[in-house]
């Protein structure tokens, strides 16, 4: 059964210089402290109603097991919201809302997600959102840019990336300096050689 309000959203935080994760994994570079005047602040209200929208996280197994890192320091980031975990491993699962999954990522969605959710984010991590992008299976982008240059670690992109036209759907300057892009994929595009 098709779902027309379905959306498959690849979400990433990277760097100005494209990486989205350090050689060592730690976050503390998210924190920043630049301010920028003329950017937005959301309210914790207004980011509480924005996160209840998102109806399920997809994950691979590497965000999975970091993100259970940083829950012990952090929490759980993403709440009572269901977690599907890509892996053929066999992973911990500490929370009721977290299940594990393999095999084809298009029997992936259309059983598993089409016809529970509307609104998924795809969370982690770069192997996973280029396979979403490769299979022509994502809808959108949301790219969140802090300013900070790491100058290594993982790359969102790297060259078995495809090339793929995107539309600006919006951008927006949040006071903290970061910068979210939100793209539209489109699928029917075709670069110019």
């Amino acid at each position: 059964m098709s779902n027309p309000d379905f959306t498959i959203t690849i979400h990433m935080v990277a760097s100005v210089d494209g990486s989205i994760a350090k050689k060592d994994n730690s976050v503390a570079w998210f924190e920043t402290p630049d301010h920028y005047e003329q950017g937005i602040e959301l309210t914790h209200e207004e980011t509480s109603n924005f996160l209840k929208t998102i109806d399920c996280y997809v994950m691979g197994a590497h965000t999975y097991e970091h993100a259970l890192a940083l829950s012990a320091s952090y929490g759980w980031a993403y709440g009572d919201t269901p977690v599907m975990v890509l892996s053929h491993r066999h992973l911990p699962v500490e929370r009721p809302n977290i299940e594990i999954c393999s095999g084809s990522l298009h029997k992936f969605i259309n059983e598993k997600l089409q016809p529970r959710y509307r609104n998924v984010w795809v969370v982690g991590g770069a192997m996973l959102a280029r396979e979403f992008i490769r299979l022509k299976l994502a809808d959108e982008i949301r790219l969140s840019i802090l300013p900070v240059m790491l100058c290594g670690g993982i790359k969102l992109f790297d060259d078995t990336a495809v090339e793929q036209a995107l539309h600006l759907k919006k951008v927006t300057a949040f006071k903290t300096g970061m910068v979210e892009l939100w793209y539209e994929i489109i699928k029917a595009a075709v670069l110019p050689a």
